[in-house]
C-alpha cells in the first residue's frame, strides 16, 4: 500500500473511532470503503476523478435520462421471508404468440415451439438488484417463464426484519431460506432452472444446504455466474500484500461504524460520487470499452444500496462455505461461468466449483470482470441458453450469435 493510501486508511481509522468528530468527517467516511477496498494500488488516478466534476455529474444526469437498462418490468409480486421481511419479485410469463413473432436472432435462439414449461429463476449479486440480469432478461423475455427477485434489504424488497429490529446478522443461509419463500410464492409447481450472480450463487447453495430435497425433485439445471463457494476472506482485490492486510485489518470496523451513521456518511458518499465511480468501474468490468451507459447502471445500482446495509451483509462473505452443498448439482446440467480479470470473486474460485461437478460446463471470459452478464452479456446470454436447451427448457439447435453487446460503438439491445 502507497504512503498516500496508508494515510487515508489511518484518517478513516481515526474519524470512526471518536463519535464527536463524525460531522468533521463526513467526506472522509463516504470515500472510506473506496479508500480503504481499493486504495492507490486501485488505479485510479484522483487527479483525473476530480477534474470536470460538473461536466461530469452532466453526463450523469443524462445516461440516468436516456439509458434504457433496468427498464423491464414483469408482473410484480411479494414473498414473506421466515422473519417477516418481504421480498420483492416480478415473473414474466411465457407467450404463446411470442416465438412466431420474433426476429430472426431470437428465433435462432429459441426456434419456434414453445419451450417446457420450466421457470428460471434469477438471484442477483451483493449491491445490486433484479436489474442486473437486463440484457439476460431481454433475451428470455417471453419466450420461458422467469422470477426476477430482489435480495433482502435490496432493490425493491424490505429491509431485513431481523437486521433493523433485533440486530441478527445476515447469513447466506437466510438469503438461501429467502429463496426457497421466493420460489414457494412464485414458481410453487413445476421444474426450476436456478441461476446466481455472485451473492446469488452462494443464495443457490445455501439452498441446496437446506433444502437438497427441491435441488433432487424440482430443479432441473443450475448456472452459477462470478461466484465462490468459499475462501472469500482469502480474497486479495487486486490489491498488493500490505494493502490486503490492511484492508482486512480495518474494513469490518469501518463497515460497521459507516453503517451506525448512515445519514452522515450518505451525504459524504453523495459528495465523493467522483471517487465512487471509478473505483465501481475498476472493481466491476475488465474492459476498456464498455458502454458509458451500461458504466451508469451499474454505478446506480451499487449506489442505491445503503451504507448500512453494505455494512451488514459484508460480514458474512467471510463465513460463507458450501463447497460441501455442491454435491447436490452432481447430477444436474450446471454452468459456471466468470470473467477472468473478476477482482471481486476470482476466476479461480469458479474453477474450483467447477473442480467440485466434473461435468459442469465452464466459461472463463477473457477480458470480463465481476459484471461479465452486463459486460459481455452476449456470451452469458449464449451459454445460458445452451443450459437451458440441455435443460429441455427450449429448443435443440439454441444459438445466440452476437445479441447483447455493451462495447461503447453498441446500440442497447
Amino acid at each position: 500500500m502507497s504512503e498516500s493510501s496508508a494515510e487515508a486508511v489511518a484518517a478513516v481509522v481515526s474519524a470512526t473511532g471518536a463519535a464527536g468528530n463524525w460531522r468533521r468527517a463526513t467526506g472522509i467516511a463516504g470515500a472510506a470503503i473506496g479508500v480503504v477496498a481499493a486504495g492507490a494500488a486501485a488505479g485510479v488516478a484522483i487527479e483525473r476523478l476530480t477534474v470536470g466534476r460538473g461536466m461530469r455529474k452532466k453526463a450523469r444526469l443524462a445516461l440516468d435520462s436516456t439509458g434504457p437498462y433496468g427498464s423491464l418490468r414483469g408482473t410484480p409480486g411479494k414473498a414473506t421471508a421466515d422473519d417477516g421481511t418481504e421480498l420483492y419479485y416480478e415473473v414474466d410469463d411465457v407467450d404463446p404468440d411470442a416465438v412466431p413473432a420474433l426476429g430472426p436472432r431470437r428465433r435462432r435462439l429459441f426456434g419456434r415451439k414453445a419451450p417446457a414449461p420450466v421457470t428460471v429463476v434469477f438471484s442477483h449479486g451483493y449491491c445490486l438488484s433484479q436489474d442486473s440480469w437486463h440484457f439476460q432478461r431481454a433475451a428470455l423475455r417471453g419466450v420461458v417463464r422467469t422470477v426476477h427477485w430482489d435480495q433482502r434489504s435490496h432493490g425493491r424488497s424490505g429491509r431485513g426484519v431481523q437486521q433493523v429490529q433485533d440486530g441478527v446478522p445476515v447469513s447466506i443461509d437466510q438469503l438461501g431460506r429467502d429463496l426457497k419463500a421466493v420460489i414457494d410464492a412464485a414458481a410453487p409447481d413445476g421444474p426450476i432452472v436456478l441461476v446466481g450472480h455472485s451473492m446469488g450463487g452462494m443464495t443457490v447453495m445455501a439452498l441446496a444446504d437446506q433444502y437438497p430435497e427441491l435441488i433432487r425433485d424440482r430443479v432441473v439445471a443450475t448456472a452459477f455466474v462470478g461466484t465462490s463457494s468459499g475462501r472469500l476472506g482469502e480474497v486479495n482485490f487486486g490489491l498488493p500484500v500490505a494493502g490486503v492486510n490492511a484492508v482486512r485489518r480495518v474494513l469490518p470496523g469501518v463497515l460497521k461504524a459507516l453503517g451506525q451513521q448512515a445519514a452522515l456518511v450518505e451525504k459524504g458518499r453523495r459528495a465523493t460520487a467522483d471517487l465512487f465511480a471509478g473505483i465501481i468501474k475498476r472493481y466491476s468490468f475488465a474492459s476498456r470499452d464498455v458502454d458509458p451507459a451500461v458504466a451508469r447502471f451499474a454505478e446506480r445500482m451499487i449506489e442505491g444500496t445503503p451504507i448500512d446495509v453494505v455494512a451488514e451483509f459484508y460480514p458474512a462473505f467471510t463465513e460463507h462455505d458450501k463447497t460441501e452443498a455442491l454435491e447436490y448439482f452432481a447430477d444436474l446440467p450446471v454452468l459456471v461461468l466468470a470473467g477472468i480479470g473478476d477482482l471481486v470473486t476470482p476466476s479461480e474460485h469458479s474453477e474450483a466449483i467447477a473442480d467440485r461437478l466434473p461435468d459442469a460446463e465452464l466459461v472463463l471470459v477473457p477480458d470480463a470482470g465481476h459484471l461479465v452478464m452486463l459486460e459481455h452479456p452476449e456470451v452469458v446470454t449464449d451459454r445460458l441458453a445452451d443450459l437451458l436447451t440441455r435443460a429441455g427448457a427450449v429448443p435443440a439447435g439454441a444459438t445466440v450469435g452476437g445479441y447483447g453487446s455493451t462495447s461503447s460503438t453498441a446500440q442497447p439491445g
